[in-house]
């Protein structure tokens, strides 16, 4: 299976991706904001969206990572935030490409580690995580701070 990243071109067919994406945790469907979002952030370099095209060429799933850094490790980490495939294509091995696709990138650009979080309510994704060795943080809790 193949993954790449994301280009201009698959803009209009990973914003649909990215709307239903959303529409999973309980965001309305919005297919102009989610183009909107992911060409503001392909354009400023501020992410890197991976994309699996299947064996029609249509885009089966996506993972958008954001650079960042460690400054414990004194090192580049990336946050993996969105992974989806679709429901078609969900048990091929889709989600298992694009995390290893995203594991290559993370290695490649030199980086500490990849993050990710997960709804404790996610536990397909948990298993598939933790199959490709991913380690649930016992060390630290995520905390946030609402801003809007």
């Amino acid at each position: 299976m193949s993954v790449r990243p994301a280009t201009p071109a698959d803009l209009d067919e990973l914003a649909e991706l990215f709307a239903a994406y959303r529409v999973f945790y309980g965001l309305p469907h919005d297919v102009a904001a989610a183009r909107t979002y992911l060409e503001q952030r392909m354009r400023g370099a501020e992410s890197v969206v991976l994309v699996a095209p299947g064996a029609s060429g249509s885009l089966s799933g996506f993972t958008q990572l954001y650079p960042s850094f460690c400054s414990l490790e004194l090192a580049p980490i990336f946050v993996l935030y969105d992974l989806f495939v679709a429901p078609d294509a969900r048990g091929t091995g889709v989600g298992t490409a694009l995390l290893t696709a995203a594991r290559a990138l993370g290695e490649a650009a030199g980086a500490a580690r990849l993050e990710l979080s997960t709804a404790h309510s996610n536990t397909v994704a948990q298993r598939l995580y933790e199959s490709l060795g991913w380690l649930p943080d016992e060390e630290y809790r995520h905390y946030e701070l609402p801003l809007r």
